[in-house]
């Protein structure tokens, strides 16, 4: 079966209501190809009022959530309250979580295992830094940062998997088309010899890192890239033009 086209848009710690009405206007007046799973990543405090307001061919997300239910945990938010308000996705493990922020692979893992059991569908994230890649370290980082999502969930069947170079997200460098997908396709190897086979074929996994409409045609050919993680070109109209990649 051919995996669905995923295009997210993730607005980090930006956007006021006035701006949200514009982003959502011009994805209203798209057009958008209706063969892509189009998800926005809203900061938490406009969840609510984003989601009343976009077309219903495109859903929601949160850029985190913590790894239970309740408790004294100030600042977080945790899935079961964003399922109590209707949002179905959350980004979990995004470069600037783990390397601003000081997120572990183990807590990333048991984050993404408590939002896939409390019913939220995960964008998790994967990367290295520009002084692992230069070290030849790029497979070595992100297996182990897949092996410790992988031995605490059952099922890959509600994520999304997100490569995102870290040295090419917000610096205007892009990995290659060719780069994007060697990596996409080791990837893909992984999971055939340490998960299954099934679930290689069936795992979207799509590219992070300075995604923009003049390169996401050229990125979208390549057979193992299912799609976009956007950051700051989700804000603007190219957006569109970067839904319709595939086109």
């Amino acid at each position: 079966m051919a995996r669905k086209f995923f295009v997210g848009g993730n607005w980090k710690m930006n956007g006021n209501k006035n701006e949200i009405n514009n982003i959502v206007n011009f994805l209203k007046a798209g057009p958008l190809d209706a063969n892509v799973e189009v998800v926005v990543g809203v900061p938490s405090i406009y969840l609510t009022y984003t989601k009343s307001i976009l077309p219903n061919n495109i859903s929601i997300s949160a850029q985190n959530a913590y790894k239970v239910e309740k408790g004294a945990f100030t600042g977080e938010i945790s899935p079961a309250m964003l399922l109590d308000n209707g949002i179905p996705w959350v980004i979990l493990g995004h470069s600037e979580r783990r390397n601003v922020f000081g997120e572990t692979d183990t807590l990333i893992a048991e984050k993404v295992a408590h939002a896939l059991a409390a019913g939220i569908k995960v964008i998790a994230c994967i990367g290295e830094k520009l002084e692992e890649r230069e070290a030849g370290k790029t497979e070595e980082v992100i297996f182990l940062q897949i092996k410790a999502i992988a031995d605490k969930i059952k099922s890959w069947d509600n994520v999304v998997l997100a490569y995102e170079p870290v040295w090419a997200i917000g610096t205007g460098k892009t990995a290659t088309p060719q780069q994007a997908q060697e990596v996409h396709n080791k990837l893909r190897q992984w999971f055939s010899k340490n998960v299954s086979p099934a679930v290689s074929e069936s795992l979207r996994i799509i590219y992070g890192g300075s995604v923009t409409a003049d390169n996401a045609k050229d990125l979208a050919k390549e057979s193992d890239i299912d799609g976009f993680l956007v950051g700051g070109a989700s804000l603007n109209s190219g957006f569109v033009t970067i839904i319709n990649a595939k086109q």
